[in-house]
């Protein structure tokens, strides 16, 4: 290498050291979260201790062995997990995509000539190697690094966006399996009522025979009836329907030996999970981690738009070894070294660059909003479930109470019908009466489990649902 390509070196070296060491990007603050510090308070609220929501696993809540199954089963074959990954890894390639705007492009050409020279014919040969930088911006102003900072952060909220879906997946999975256990329930009950109407059609009839009832008594046993046999066609439905949820929640053909034979299995697979109090935890949550990093990328969109109105400065460079001799192809006086400095500017462009940055600015507000609304929905939502969680034991028991009660007054109400102490419409009210009390405890049960797994959804506790290292959310220096 000469020594007058020696000098150039360092000059090119500082060039270079002096990309991207400035940003004009404001710096990111995070937003204090516009909710209340702890949960409300009150009757329809579940008192909890001074604790931080445990970060858990879906196994943790979810302790019934054939729903695990299904729910690994949806995390390896379910088509919208498999869209999301796509989209994170197609994001992640984008920011490598942006990134390499930072760095120079490099390519090297290389020529051999040979020919014959005038004196004698000797053979005489050439050759030569030509590395070339091709505009290679100096990125003073940080237009490039906000760039690839902001794709970096549209990158991060993608991944969060698909830690919702795997949320709402698992979340989905286990309230369609919850719903076919209830939906068991409820076809076991209306083909008990159905059974129970038959017999009291066949005892009607007995007794219309007889000259003891009246026709009217008949036919309205044979209404109870037709009530029951008609909510047991459509329970074979909803069951069915059930099952094709879960195929295509679980993205494949599942074990029909996982799902639920009833309600009492169902309760006792889903546990309970607490919530705490300090509202802190939403920012745990995907959806709000998504509309943080979604800040940031507008965050440094501002940056990027206030360098377009400064002036870019581009390098040139070309490296080279020739020599008219393989021999002395390495030789110091092969080789050669040539670079070139470019700035252009736009003179005139009628408001169109300042215009720009006010967009931008414009944006991160609009994004700071969404993002402050993200955290206000996700208070509403876990202090919603809470409120439910605070008071669906009580309904529970409620139910449980009346469905006994109703049991009870079906009895003595046949006894008496019987004994022709009572006439037939006070016990066909109490066989009504019993049946819409056992429906409706079922689907308090299932309100109950279905309450656990929203606040699953809700509290986002899932450990493989934690915040992602904070990796290239800021501009580098």
């Amino acid at each position: 290498m000469s020594g007058q390509a020696r000098r150039r070196f360092p000059a090119l070296l500082s060039v270079l050291a002096l990309s991207a060491c400035t940003s004009l990007a404001p710096e990111y603050v995070q937003p204090a979260a516009p909710v209340p510090v702890s949960w409300p308070a009150g009757d329809a609220y579940l008192l909890q201790s001074e604790q931080a929501l445990p970060v858990v696993s879906y196994r943790d809540i979810f302790q019934d062995p054939g729903l695990q199954q299904l729910i690994e089963q949806a995390l390896a074959n379910n088509r919208d997990l498999a869209i999301a990954a796509a989209n994170v890894a197609a994001a992640r390639a984008q920011v490598q995509v942006i990134r390499s705007n930072q760095f120079p492009v490099g390519g090297v050409s290389s020529s051999n000539n040979a020919g014959v020279s005038g004196s004698g014919g000797a053979q005489a040969s050439a050759f030569g190697v030509q590395g070339g930088v091709s505009s290679f911006e100096l990125d003073l102003f940080g237009r490039l690094a906000n760039a690839t900072a902001a794709q970096q952060a549209q990158a991060l909220a993608t991944e969060a966006a698909a830690r919702t879906v795997r949320l709402a997946l698992i979340a989905d999975l286990a309230t369609a399996w919850a719903a076919y256990g209830a939906d068991r329930d409820l076809l076991l009950i209306a083909q008990d009522t159905a059974a129970d109407a038959r017999r009291a059609v066949e005892l009607t009839r007995l007794r219309l025979e007889g000259g003891i009832a009246p026709g009217s008594d008949l036919t309205q046993a044979q209404q109870v009836l037709a009530t029951a046999e008609g909510d047991i066609a459509q329970l074979r439905t909803a069951l069915a329907q059930d099952e094709n949820l879960i195929r295509l929640l679980a993205g494949a053909v599942f074990d029909p030996a996982v799902l639920p034979r009833g309600m009492e299995e169902v309760s006792d697979a889903v546990a309970t999970l607490p919530a705490g109090t300090n509202s802190a935890v939403l920012l745990r949550r995907p959806d709000v981690i998504e509309a943080e990093y979604l800040l940031r990328a507008a965050n440094a969109d501002i940056g990027v738009a206030r360098a377009e109105l400064f002036p870019r400065i581009s390098l040139t460079g070309l490296l080279g070894l020739a020599s008219s001799a393989l021999t002395s192809l390495f030789t110091g006086g092969a080789f050669a070294a040539s670079t070139g400095v470019g700035v252009s500017q736009t003179i005139f462009d009628a408001g169109g660059r300042r215009a720009a940055v006010a967009v931008t600015q414009a944006q991160r507000e609009a994004a700071l909003a969404a993002y402050e609304r993200a955290i206000q929905t996700a208070f509403r939502e876990v202090a919603d479930a809470l409120a439910v969680q605070g008071t669906i034991s009580e309904q529970l028991q409620a139910a449980e109470a009346n469905t006994q009660a109703a049991e009870e007054t079906a009895r003595l109400a046949e006894a008496r019908y019987r004994f022709g102490i009572e006439n037939f419409l006070a016990n066909l009210d109490a066989r009504r009466s019993r049946y819409v009390a056992r429906r409706a405890e079922v689907a308090i049960e299932l309100a109950a489990v279905v309450n656990r797994i929203d606040l699953y959804r809700r509290l986002a506790a899932d450990s493989a649902a934690a915040v992602p290292p904070d990796t290239g959310s800021a501009p580098a220096d």
